[in-house]
This record gives C-alpha cells, sequence and structure tokens, in this order.
C-alpha cells in the first residue's frame, strides 16, 4: 500500500491532536472541531494544504487574544510530550504557519513563540515573512539566536536566514548583501551539533551563488580550525567545486595537471525512459608525484527550448599515487521524478578529472 506524504493529516494524528487540546483549550469542542476538519474536501487537498486548513479551522477555537492563543500553543506541545508525542513531527507544521498566518504584526510575542515552537517543530518557513517584515531587527534576533543553549534554536538562526533556502520564499536583501548572515556563521562554525553545522554549510553553499568571492574568502579564513569546520567549508564550497571555480579549486589543491583519461566509451548511446545511461574510462595518474583527484560527471540535460542544462555529479575524491591507473563504470538512470522532467532527444554526458572537462559525448534519449 502506498503512503503519501498529505496522510501524515489522518485521524490518528487529529485524534492525538484533539486528546491534548481538551486539555489546554477553554471548552473546547472535540466534535465540532473534527466536523470542521473533515469535510468534503479534506481528502483531495495536498499536504500543504491540509496544514493550511489545520492552520484555519484550529484559529476558530482559539480566543481572539493573540497573547492568550500563544500561551495555549505552548502547553499544548507540552501536553503532546506527555503523551509521547516526539519533536519533529512534519505535521505538526501547521503551529509555526499559525503565528506567520496570524502573527505578523505582534514582533515581540510571535518571535518569542517561534523561538519556543522550533525545538518542538522546525520554524525555518515561518520565520522568513519575519525577516521580509523586520529586516535588521529580525535579523538581530536571529543573531542573539545563534548563541542559544538549544541546537534547534541555533540551527534556525542559520537555516532562516539562508537567502535561497529551498521550497520556501528567497530574502531579496539577503541575496543582494549577506553582511547580516555573516555573523550568525560565525558564531555557528564550530558547533557541536552537526545538524548546526550543516545547515551553516548550505547557507554558505546559497551565499556561494550570489557572492563566490565572499564565501572564497570565508574559506581561507576558516580553513585549519578543525577537522569539522574543514568539512563544513567542504560542504558550503560544493556548488563552487562543481562549477570548477579556479580559485576553489587552487584553494584544495586541485590541479588537472598529468591526470590522463583513457578509453573512455558510451556504452548505452541510445536508451529509453525507465533505463541507465552507462559509461566507463580509465583514469591514470602520469605524474612522479601522487595527485589529489576529484573525479565527476556532467551530464546536459536537454530543456525544452533545445538548448542544455548542465547538472555535475561527484564520482570520488581521493588521494592517486605515482603512475595509479583506476577503471571507472559508472550508471545514471533515467527514471521519472517530480523534480526534473527530461526531454527525448539528444542529450551530453562529459567527464570532469580536478573541474576540467576531459570527454564529451551525445547520447539519445527515446520514449
Amino acid at each position: 500500500m502506498s503512503y503519501l506524504l498529505k496522510d501524515l493529516y489522518s485521524p490518528a494524528f487529529y485524534g492525538k491532536l484533539t486528546n491534548a487540546l481538551l486539555l489546554t483549550v477553554p471548552a473546547f469542542d472535540r466534535d465540532k472541531f473534527l466536523k470542521e476538519i473533515f469535510i468534503a474536501e479534506f481528502e483531495s487537498k495536498e499536504l500543504k494544504e491540509r496544514m493550511k486548513h489545520t492552520t484555519n479551522v484550529i484559529h476558530r477555537f482559539f480566543p481572539e487574544n493573540y497573547n492568550d492563543t500563544i500561551e495555549i500553543i505552548k502547553k499544548t506541545i507540552v501536553e503532546l510530550r506527555k503523551i509521547g508525542i516526539g519533536e519533529d513531527g512534519l505535521a505538526f507544521m501547521f503551529l509555526p504557519d499559525y503565528i506567520e498566518t496570524y502573527g505578523m504584526d505582534d514582533f515581540d510575542t510571535s518571535v518569542e513563540a517561534l523561538e519556543f515552537v522550533t525545538q518542538f517543530v522546525s520554524c525555518e518557513f515561518a520565520v522568513r515573512p519575519f525577516i521580509l517584515k523586520y529586516g535588521d531587527k529580525m535579523m538581530r534576533r536571529m543573531q542573539q539566536w545563534s548563541l542559544h543553549e538549544s541546537h534547534k534554536v541555533r540551527r534556525l538562526a542559520s537555516e532562516g536566514s539562508r537567502p535561497r533556502l529551498p521550497w520556501a520564499m528567497g530574502i531579496p536583501f539577503l541575496k543582494k548583501d549577506p553582511g547580516a548572515v555573516l555573523p550568525i556563521l560565525e558564531n555557528l562554525k564550530h558547533d557541536p551539533a552537526e545538524y548546526v553545522r550543516r545547515s551553516v554549510a548550505n547557507n554558505l553553499n546559497d551565499i556561494a551563488k550570489d557572492h563566490p568571492g565572499i564565501v572564497l574568502e570565508i574559506a581561507k579564513k576558516w580553513s585549519g580550525i578543525s577537522p569539522e569546520t574543514d568539512a563544513l567549508i567542504k560542504h558550503g564550497c560544493r556548488t563552487l567545486l562543481k562549477q570548477g571555480h579556479p580559485e576553489i579549486l587552487k584553494h584544495y589543491g586541485l590541479n588537472d595537471h598529468g591526470m590522463i583519461l583513457k578509453d573512455f566509451h558510451l556504452l548505452t548511446p541510445d536508451i529509453r525512459m525507465g533505463e541507465s545511461l552507462a559509461f566507463s574510462f580509465t583514469i591514470q595518474n602520469e605524474l612522479l608525484t601522487k595527485q589529489k583527484v576529484r573525479l565527476e560527471y556532467a551530464i546536459y540535460y536537454k530543456k525544452q527550448n533545445g538548448q542544455h542544462h548542465k547538472k555535475v555529479f561527484k564520482i570520488s575524491e581521493r588521494i592517486y599515487p605515482a603512475g595509479m591507473k583506476v577503471n571507472i563504470l559508472r550508471k545514471q538512470k533515467f527514471v521519472l521524478i517530480t523534480t526534473r522532467r527530461f526531454h527525448l532527444g539528444n542529450h551530453r554526458i562529459a567527464v570532469i578529472i580536478n573541474g576540467a572537462e576531459k570527454q564529451a559525448s551525445d547520447f539519445n534519449l527515446h520514449a
């Protein structure tokens, strides 16, 4: 039986939620609440629609006074924990959505609520409208959060301030000038929680797409602080590495000199949807010294307009001793997914050694 994300909003979920609401909402009418949730259109609603529907319905059962409602939300989270509801349940994303929807005009109450709620379910999406509306005032609060005792609040400071957070609204002024984000990342660069450090890396990777020079300077400044910070920087520079940016290649000692690509074979020049592109080649270090090698391949996907879009995939990164020769065989599936649409016709594949394309070949995708 297939499982859909929207089914997180199930009768069982609302049963547990209403058990808590009975304890926190004065004169809460469970039957009326469930009747308003399970309307005729509920089944056809997708995940975010069900989230928003829950936000709107529960609002009708909360007090008119926003401050009183926030206190109820906090007490409800306490009760949910008591009955064994763990943190980070995706279905509870309606709680930050409630703050975003009904609390935009009450900065102090809402920001304090976000700090509390994010320790139960992440508020990384809900915080962004507050950044857009309150600008530097909100960024100063997020800088304070970067020093919070809870790793989840610290992570919110970084993840919520990403200029290009996927699936979320962009922050144009941070894309233009990420200066307000940098003190947050500075505070978190050696955070004890990998969960937080990974967010810092993702934030750096966002910044690199608009300001590669800033990230290059940070990479040089932070390099060697600790193995964890070095890993953070490497992950934060992944887009620059895939782009073959000369300065970042130099920073990591990646040079294609002496690395020879031989015997490239495109094993499946014609494939059909659902099949795999297969290719093989040999790489050899012809130098008399060892060489660090970052090995990748790029697929130039055909777009609807006939142009091609390049996407880079990593194979490995390792040290090749002098004279070492390695045979490589790789496959790339062409399976329909929601985040990529394939177009039939001519595509191209290229092998990349330390940022330099060494071999390219065309292949055809059929129905």
